[in-house]
């Protein structure tokens, strides 16, 4: 797999998919890795980028210090830039990543896709839950640490009642890198995606924002956020994790329509 370098050297995964224009970037989440968003990948048209961000699964693992949204949109960048990405699909650190970027250069892609945000220009008041995922990520081997995180999951209650649940939880956690993962996790959730929020005004491209109602991590109210001072932004909502994922064939149709322009 093809492998590049971001500003300050740390070594990044990359995997392609398809070819021709458009170009589309797809940042993931954290603790995840660049498979979190393939779903999203085999319809969208064009060339998709999919990458992993410093400290997760494949790419290299720089030390404490370089783990603030800065950085993620750094890795971004580069990658973006490194194949010409005119288009952007982002979730959770991934949507922070390119808000980071979109502060500094509104016009930095041409569309994009916010897919569960979770930053924007607040801190986090309450660390302890990260926290307590770093803790085990340090002081455990990587497999009981998954274990453990999964069982103290929100998703717990529901686990009886679908297995294919924990299995996907599971599965998302498969390419963990625990030391940067650990890293990242004190660092981002100390940090802010953006100085403020209405420079996001500036930002013209078409943007499309899935959010789903009930996401402490993801609330909807960050949405409707980006949905209000971006001027060119659609927001699509779901009423749960279960709408989300029974319709999941739908949103991958509408994105991928949505790319394409």
């Amino acid at each position: 797999m093809p492998e590049i370098a971001s500003r300050d050297g740390t070594r990044l995964h990359v995997e392609i998919e398809g070819e021709g224009e458009p170009i589309t970037v797809f940042a993931h989440g954290l603790t995840n890795s660049c498979m979190e968003l393939a779903a999203f990948t085999p319809m969208a048209p064009g060339t998709k980028v999919r990458f992993c961000f410093r400290g997760h699964a494949h790419s290299g693992t720089p030390e404490a210090g370089h783990y603030r949204f800065a950085d993620f949109a750094d890795d971004l960048d580069a990658v973006a830039t490194a194949y010409g990405a005119t288009r952007a699909v982002g979730t959770s650190l991934g949507q922070g990543a390119i808000t980071h970027l979109l502060g500094h250069d509104p016009d930095r892609f041409e569309r994009i896709v916010f897919i569960l945000p979770a930053a924007l220009d607040l801190k986090m008041t309450d660390h302890a839950r990260f926290d307590r995922v770093a803790d085990l990520l340090e002081t455990l081997p990587v497999d009981q640490a998954v274990e453990a995180i999964v069982a103290d999951s929100d998703r717990r209650a529901a686990y009886d009642e679908k297995p294919w649940l924990r299995e996907l939880d599971l599965f998302l956690w498969q390419d963990l890198n625990a030391v940067g993962v650990a890293r990242a996790i004190r660092e981002i959730t100390r940090d802010t995606a953006i100085g403020n929020r209405q420079v996001l005004r500036a930002v013209t491209a078409p943007t499309l924002i899935l959010c789903q109602k009930g996401d402490h991590i993801h609330p909807l109210e960050l949405g409707v956020v980006l949905a209000d001072v971006m001027p060119n932004a659609e927001l699509i909502v779901m009423e749960s994790e279960e709408e989300l994922l029974a319709r999941l064939p739908e949103l991958v149709a509408s994105v991928a329509d949505f790319l394409a322009g």
